[in-house]
């Protein structure tokens, strides 16, 4: 017969997230880092006067968004550029970044038409580094076969032809210049999401305590109550 699942209440799980301690200090710190990743640039400063937080130079964002603003434009030559004139480590040390922004040029070649250069740039430009790299090679030979179907936007990989790929190669170009700065990126989705409700909700110290403690029991198979509705941030009884 199989055990019981272990029940918790809304008490006792109330009784753990009082003993969880969170230090102003880092809650300033996880809003700083998104702002500064995202490139908030004013309201970093702002945020930065008004908390005290001791951070990176703020100097440094609008160079990098520029970087990532180029990439989603579609203009990667000039982002490539941006990002040499910042630091020519980044693309020098980071073979797959710089793979995936020549790709993303393909792409661009691709979506303007431009069939014969695409095909010479992939010939010249990427086919030697899957040659160098055969990890490259899939992605490679997917985005080149866009060329093969008259209507690559309908086509069964024409998502390479979208935003999203656009916005998934400007984030790893962002993470890499913050890396190189010394500044990880760490949880930013976790951080989008209280951020929105950071200045809206004061239950956000109680919705950061569930996250910490409760990521230290994922593995414990136990009914527990939930934060199900966060514009409340009301804990509910356990569904038994």
């Amino acid at each position: 017969m199989a055990a019981s699942k272990k029940v918790v209440t809304r008490e006792e799980w109330e009784k753990k997230l009082n003993d969880v301690k969170i230090r102003k200090k880092d809650m300033n710190n996880m809003v700083m880092n998104f702002l500064v990743t995202e490139g908030f640039s004013e309201v970093a400063e702002k945020f930065r006067n008004e908390s005290g937080t001791d951070y990176m130079d703020l100097a440094t964002i609008a160079d990098r968004m520029a970087v990532k603003d180029a990439v989603q434009r579609g203009n990667i030559e000039d982002a490539i550029k941006k990002v040499n004139d910042s630091n020519l480590e980044i693309l020098d040390t980071n073979p797959q970044l710089f793979f995936h922004l020549q790709q993303q040029r393909l792409i661009e070649l691709i979506r303007d038409g431009k069939i014969e250069e695409a095909l010479e740039f992939a010939r010249e430009e990427l086919a030697p580094r899957g040659e160098e790299n055969p990890s490259f090679l899939g992605e490679l030979e997917r985005t080149v076969a866009l060329l093969a179907f008259k209507d690559a936007y309908k086509c069964p990989i024409g998502e390479l032809l979208g935003t999203s790929q656009r916005l998934k190669t400007a984030s790893e170009v962002n993470a890499a210049i913050l890396t190189s700065q010394g500044h990880e990126k760490g949880l930013c989705l976790l951080q989008k999401l209280f951020l929105a409700i950071f200045y809206l909700d004061p239950k956000l110290p109680s919705l950061l305590k569930m996250l910490i403690w409760s990521q230290n029991q994922l593995d414990e198979k136990a009914a527990y109550p939930r934060i199900n509705d966060l514009s409340k941030g009301t804990l509910e009884d356990p569904v038994v």
